[in-house]
């Protein structure tokens, strides 16, 4: 990785003083380059730019934010950058409410929202093009030459709808700016400072509520995103089950690579770490070291999702045979997370309590463990009074997906776990059952067999569509499309 040179102040106009790198190579840049590297540049403006595809969407939510809070500031940054060590950063990726409301991804961008003649008038604020009067776009480290040509305002309000203005000049503007604001915190402390006499924790938190909730039913774009996640996850599935041999001479973490592959090829990450839990792994639900060992006769727990290029995710789960083959105790486990897991599916739909369709599963989970003789002579009703099933099924069967894998967590109880389903939603189901190594509660052919298979269910008008049915479920099913994958 190279190194840059750094101006002392690389957010003015003016040509400022270069300010060497310690420990760099060149002593400094002499007034002969400085005037080289001004000259002989070629105009790369784009013209003829068409909005973005979600450009009509974002002005809808906009508006329907606008409405929530009239007559107040509302502000809303996109973040910026985190140091992974030293100089080195984390990939950047927006945060959720600006890309929400803006389409844009871009570090350092602030979507402001000034009240004005009863309504609001919107304004992106970003980083424009680097300067090549004062060096910095070759002299910074976030210059072009360094990271990559950003678009310019002109471009930027073309392609998002939006006027757009330079963010350096915005925390003055909002440090002397009067009247009541709110902000998304967390993102910005920058903007947090300018707009601290200017907010309550109290009003922030009320628009981040608002913006979570506001994401619980999703439009059609968002669909159309969680539909394409969902079936670039499926060839990404796919993908590992064609290297499982490979997987088996190194480790857990080439299973990770061959999907992260596929989310890079055709989207733009991975929406969360990747779950690639090999034989007793599986029994730990958030599994991310993926260092063991994968071995023939045990299952692969493989939790994982694509983000598109919109920020939309997947969240899909399977629990494979390593060889192809589940063996009877495994197939027993298996079946009794597949029944769970259709009861679930069954009970989503529009005017259904949200709650119901883990109820549903967690009564399907239960009678099989009370079946199995894991839970003396109780019933079944008694055993889910007492919660006592939660030993081996540990968590809720599932959660709102969206931007975020677990979406819409700001959003109020009694809007989302006390809330009704209804068109539009995007849920997980997921059951599992998870025997750990160590239980010594369960026979000791039980222990280290984890199961949970997940599917991302949207909620139609008249019951439920499946996003991820291009990835088979039941026990026959899988094993002939493992079958066929490996040839």
């Amino acid at each position: 990785m190279s190194e840059e040179l750094t101006p002392e102040n690389p957010e003015t106009e003016e040509t400022e003083p270069v300010k060497q790198r310690k420990n760099g190579l060149y002593p400094g840049v002499s007034d002969e380059l400085a005037a080289s590297m001004k000259s002989g540049w070629a105009d790369t403006e784009l013209h003829g730019l068409e909005p973005i595809a979600q450009a009509g969407h974002t002005a809808d939510r906009r508006a329907a934010l606008s409405a929530r809070f009239p007559g107040e500031r509302l502000v809303i940054p996109a973040g910026r950058l985190k140091t992974r060590s030293n100089d080195t950063e984390y990939a950047f990726r927006a945060s959720t409410e600006y890309a929400y409301l803006t389409g844009d991804q871009t570090q350092d961008g602030v979507l402001v929202l000034e009240p004005k003649d009863g309504g609001h008038e919107a304004t992106v604020y970003l980083l424009p093009r680097s300067d090549r009067e004062n060096g910095e776009f070759w002299l910074d480290g976030q210059g072009e030459l360094w990271v990559g040509r950003r678009h310019s305002l002109t471009e930027a309000e073309k392609l998002l709808g939006i006027p757009a203005k330079d963010v350096r000049e915005l925390t003055a503007a909002l440090a002397e700016a009067t009247g009541p604001a709110r902000n998304v915190r967390g993102h910005d402390a920058g903007i947090e400072a300018a707009l601290t006499d200017k907010v309550t924790a109290e009003r922030d938190e009320e628009l981040r509520v608002f913006l979570s909730e506001a994401r619980l039913v999703k439009d059609a774009f968002e669909i159309a995103e969680l539909a394409k996640a969902c079936d670039i996850t499926a060839r990404g599935f796919e993908d590992v089950v064609k290297v499982l041999d490979k997987a088996e001479a190194t480790s857990e973490r080439y299973i990770e690579g061959t999907f992260f592959l596929r989310a890079r090829i055709e989207g733009n990450d991975i929406g969360y770490g990747s779950i690639c839990a090999a034989g007793p792994h599986a029994t730990t639900l958030h599994w991310v070291r993926n260092d063991g060992a994968v071995r023939s006769g045990e299952l692969l727990l493989l939790d994982a999702g694509v983000e598109t290029n919109d920020l939309y995710t997947a969240d899909v789960t399977r629990t494979l045979p390593i060889d192809g083959t589940f063996t009877p105790l495994q197939r027993k486990i298996y079946d009794a997370v597949y029944e769970a897991q259709e009861a679930g599916i069954a009970a989503v739909k529009p005017g259904a309590d949200f709650r119901g369709f883990h109820d549903a599963a967690q009564r399907v989970l239960t009678e099989k463990l009370v079946e199995w003789g894991l839970l003396g002579d109780l019933s079944v009703d008694k055993v889910l009074e007492l919660g006592l099933q939660r030993r081996w099924t540990l968590h809720g069967t599932g959660h709102m997906l969206g931007m975020d894998v677990h979406d819409c967590a700001a959003a109020r109880t009694e809007s989302y776990v006390n809330g009704t389903l209804e068109p539009g939603v995007c849920l997980t189901v997921e059951p599992g059952l998870y025997f750990q190594a160590d239980d010594l509660t369960v026979p000791e052919e039980y222990r280290g067999i984890g199961v949970r298979i997940e599917d991302d269910i949207l909620v139609t008008e008249d019951g439920n569509r499946n996003l991820s049915d291009k990835l088979p479920r039941q026990a026959d099913e899988v094993e002939a499309w493992m079958a066929r994958l490996k040839g």
